[in-house]
């Protein structure tokens, strides 16, 4: 995985891959910057973490996300912006 912050297209820096980070620095990462995409090896599509719902629009809700990091596999590295689906309205 590579990462870089959420910056305008173009203007995106390489940052450590997250399975060379501690989960901590990972965590304080995302905290730090507020936004960071992350893409996975092999050119897959990378995904935008956000430290808190106050990064995502305001139709989009925040669902914590984990990712693999060098002492844990399951790292709980921020939360990702999506638009919610009919399920998630708690009825």
């Amino acid at each position: 995985m590579c990462v870089a912050f959420a910056t305008p297209a173009g203007a995106q820096s390489p940052l450590p891959a997250p399975q060379r980070l501690t989960c901590a620095d990972a965590m304080a990462l995302v905290k730090g910057k507020g936004s960071v995409l992350i893409s996975p090896g092999g050119g897959g599509m990378p995904e935008r973490f956000v430290r808190d719902r106050s990064q995502c629009n305001l139709s989009e809700i925040a669902e914590l996300r984990f990712v693999p990091t060098r002492d844990n596999p399951e790292c709980p590295i921020g939360y990702r912006c999506r638009e919610p689906e009919f399920s998630d309205w708690d009825w």
